[in-house]
């Protein structure tokens, strides 16, 4: 049996209907897997993603966050189908929707809203994904200072180190870390229910509902989902008065959200390398002069 036979029995498997694989095409996507969609000959269409062999748990894990979300009953997101790895290659397939690119800013704030209103005891998440492809750990912890620097900061400017950093950034990032409670006082957020990687290219709009993909799903600082609209753009200010309106945010998450998108940044050298390093040395510094440090 080919590989396209084997995902194409693995639909009818988990859909409970016959599938045929008529076509199958490529799809615009990111850097990171390879996108088709698949054309049954029933007119049926489904949306695969593909990558090496290694990276099943990644596909494992994007789909759990994809449930996730559905689970929470505010945003709509593509439906997993199924997943595994076939030919020697990891597969996700998922919910075909037919995207725009264009719809209500104000809609898709209420509904991300409403997704941070859901909530667990702890900040993190039942089992670890990736941030683009860089391994992401979520183990549970109750405080969400410690998790943010142990999990988040940390791991990141470990990698970093490993990716050649220079001894300012590493030493700026160290001296960041022990200062982070400055950056909380007064301020104690709740675990809420976070897309993780919420930039401009991981939303549109099906039949004019929103819709995010692409996840990297945890429980944590709400702020943090805010914190990544901006760091790339794509989100007008229709979107930020609609958030605002549906649940207002905390003054300090002026200065916040440049700790939160740090993570970012520091993943981006991780995966890119080039002046990423530069950016999150800026930083860290306006961070640092935050502090008096």
């Amino acid at each position: 049996m080919t590989a396209w036979a084997e995902i194409g029995a693995a639909i009818a498997a988990a859909s409970g209907q016959p599938f045929q694989l008529g076509r199958h095409e490529h799809a615009g996507g990111g850097c990171i897997n390879e996108a088709h969609v698949l054309h049954g000959r029933d007119g049926s269409r489904f949306f695969l993603k593909l990558n090496e062999a290694a990276k099943a748990a990644m596909f494992e894990a994007e789909a759990a966050g994809l449930n996730e979300i559905l689970a929470s009953h505010s945003l709509r997101a593509p439906r997993p189908v199924c997943w595994g790895s076939a030919g020697g290659q990891a597969y996700l397939v998922l919910e075909y929707l037919e995207l725009a690119s264009h719809g209500s800013a104000a809609t898709l704030a209420r509904r991300l809203a409403g997704m941070h209103r859901t909530t667990q005891a702890q900040f993190g998440w039942r089992m670890d994904n990736t941030i683009g492809d860089t391994p992401q750990p979520n183990t549970p912890c109750p405080d969400w200072l410690e998790f943010w620097r142990d999990r988040r900061l940390h791991h990141q400017l470990r990698l970093a180190a490993k990716r050649g950093a220079g001894r300012r950034l590493l030493e700026g990032g160290e001296r960041l870390m022990s200062a982070l409670a400055a950056f909380f006082v007064g301020y104690r957020p709740q675990p809420s229910l976070l897309h993780g990687d919420l930039w401009g290219g991981n939303y549109g709009f099906a039949a004019g509902e929103p819709v995010v993909f692409d996840p990297a799903v945890y429980y944590g600082d709400r702020e943090a989902d805010l914190a990544m609209t901006e760091l790339f753009g794509g989100f007008g200010p229709d979107f930020y008065a609609a958030y605002r309106e549906a649940w207002p945010l905390d003054p300090g998450y002026g200065v916040r959200k440049t700790l939160y998108n740090l993570y970012h940044v520091l993943n981006h050298f991780n995966m890119f390398g080039g002046g990423y390093a530069a950016q999150a040395e800026a930083m860290i510094g306006r961070l640092l002069a935050e502090t008096g440090r």
